[in-house]
């Protein structure tokens, strides 16, 4: 599951704003800031989780679980 600070890095990286993320993940720019916000994206469904998903990974992300990572914690990288 992702957690909001992933996709927050995620668009980072990529250097994204919300709107691009909406229009690359065919959500709305609101349904955006709630999956990055205080709620996160447990809120949202299953369906505009995987929407998000797909976009950044589409454009290099990689997105690491806890166990892929040396402290533990859930991160994100780009592709090489």
């Amino acid at each position: 599951m992702l957690i909001a600070a992933q996709i927050r890095a995620a668009r980072a990286l990529l250097d994204w704003s919300q709107r691009q993320l909406a229009e690359k993940s065919k959500l709305s720019v609101p349904t955006i800031k709630r999956m990055e916000g205080a709620m996160g994206p447990e809120r949202s469904t299953e369906a505009n989780v995987e929407a998000v998903r797909r976009a950044l990974e589409s454009a290099g992300i990689v997105f690491l679980d806890t166990k892929q990572n040396k402290d533990g914690g859930a991160g994100v990288r780009l592709k090489k």
